[in-house]
């Protein structure tokens, strides 16, 4: 079909001599994923994956807390072992490669790495060394992310990111990371959606440290887009060679319907989502719709923050899901207006690639100084079963095709796009959903620790090794 990135046969995949698949999975000759330099890739998380939690000095975490807190996580689950990674960590590169993935996204676990008095940890530190020179071995391309919401205990202790002093703490962190990994890292991240941190941490209270007060979740994303911008000049310092950059997820609303309300309503849930950080990123200033949306709650905002905040990127991660489909509250804001009858994952989100192409290409009018973006995760939750040693995950399969068309349409109506990164290289721990909804082109039997390959990553490893054959 035109508008998908893969076509893929509806059939039961058939072994072939090689053991490779004989699914067609490429995409039409005019597609920019045949680009050699559009890097394929994927992404995991530190507290995700690794476990290990109480091992080589790693100090607590506030998703420790947070999850072994009754009734905070599905089942009572908590990331204390994980996929186990700390200890797998050379079979999964193996594997990692095996597919030719092009790249791999890890984040940083703070708590690993640091004492509570700012002084390294050598056992945590030389995990990640060890990992990162491997990849490196293995030609994979390093996108590192500082930190993906498993802040230190200690820290939260003392307010978190509702303290400005845990900014400054964090730049110690990019510091300390930027010096003993130079070289070995491409891309450095400062944060993993820090829309999450600040309103599902501190906003709603659904994510660690479970708090929820408005107020709260404005100054958290403050002290956290104040801590990107004292880390960026401390990242350029220590490691010029690499990439530096944040990473965000975007969320597409929509109206309910054509009137002026609903309209209203779909724009202040793009401002939330979406300007609260794209903004003073690229703007230098927040949205003053925000507090149309919520006000009272406007952040206290020292003079030469926003300068800080607004740090040129040399790129800029997106993260994408799903579409949100709104009504007016009748007051100043949004409500939820699910729709009936569209395609939805095990998470309940809609399946909404054109979401993704609208906002990209919102974004490229926007933001005058937007920088190349990555699309750094991308994928969806299903209930995924091994049968005979197989995982045919049909689903995934669709929404990973007509999302990679997505980020074609973008790149042809003229926003610059360098690469794409699974979500995720494997199942793992779902934060608030514990170990049921699985989001891997790898399926972890998290009783035995088996890695099995799903049809997915089977079918995107033919696609690479179609792309590095041609001339």
């Amino acid at each position: 079909m035109a508008n998908d990135a893969f076509a893929v046969s509806d059939a039961r995949p058939s072994a072939v001599s090689n053991g490779a698949l004989a699914d067609p999975f490429s995409p039409p000759a005019d597609s920019s994923l045949w680009r050699k330099n559009f890097l394929l890739g994927a992404a995991t998380a530190s507290y995700q994956i690794e476990g290990a939690v109480n091992e080589d000095g790693r100090l607590p975490s506030i998703w420790d807390t947070f999850s072994a807190k009754p009734g905070k996580v599905l089942a009572g689950e908590t990331g204390a072992v994980a996929c186990d990674h700390y200890h797998r960590w050379e079979a999964d590169i193996e594997l990692l490669a095996s597919l030719g993935l092009e790249g791999y996204r890890l984040s940083i676990a703070w708590p690993r790495v640091m004492d509570a008095a700012g002084l390294p940890n050598r056992k945590g530190l030389d995990f990640y060394k060890r990992l990162l020179n491997r990849l490196k071995e293995k030609g994979i391309t390093t996108s590192v992310t500082l930190y993906h919401w498993d802040l230190p205990q200690h820290l939260e202790d003392r307010g978190g990111w509702l303290n400005r002093d845990t900014a400054y703490r964090f730049a110690d962190y990019a510091d300390l990371m930027s010096r003993e990994l130079a070289g070995t890292v491409d891309a450095w991240a400062t944060l993993n959606e820090p829309w999450c941190s600040a309103y599902l941490g501190y906003g709603n209270g659904h994510h660690a440290p479970g708090l929820a007060d408005g107020r709260f979740a404005t100054q958290a994303m403050h002290h956290l887009l104040l801590a990107h911008g004292l880390a960026i000049p401390v990242l350029r310092a220590n490691d010029p060679a690499s990439q530096k950059g944040i990473v965000a997820n975007i969320g597409r609303g929509t109206a309910n319907s054509d009137s002026a309300a609903d309209q209203r309503a779909a724009h202040l849930f793009e401002v939330q989502h979406n300007a609260w950080i794209l903004d003073p990123l690229l703007k230098g200033a927040y949205p003053q719709d925000l507090f149309e949306l919520w006000p009272g709650t406007e952040p206290l905002v020292l003079d030469g923050d926003m300068q800080t905040i607004s740090a040129p990127l040399d790129f800029l991660g997106i993260n994408y899901y799903f579409r949100t489909n709104v009504a007016s509250d009748g007051a100043h804001g949004f409500r939820d207006v699910p729709l009936e009858g569209v395609e939805r994952t095990q998470m309940g989100w809609e399946v909404h690639p054109d979401g993704l192409r609208d906002l990209l290409i919102g974004f490229n009018r926007t933001y005058r100084n937007l920088p190349p973006i990555y699309i750094t995760e991308n994928g969806m939750a299903s209930d995924d079963k091994v049968i005979d040693g197989h995982v045919d995950d049909t689903q995934r399969i669709s929404f990973l095709k007509r999302h990679l068309a997505a980020v074609d349409q973008a790149i042809k109506a003229g926003v610059d796009i360098r690469g794409y990164f699974l979500w995720s290289l494997m199942d793992n721990f779902e934060w608030a959903f514990g170990y049921e909804r699985r989001f891997g082109v790898v399926h972890v039997d998290y009783s035995t620790q088996k890695r099995t390959v799903k049809r997915s990553a089977e079918l995107v490893a033919k696609f690479l090794k179609e792309r590095r054959a041609q001339a």
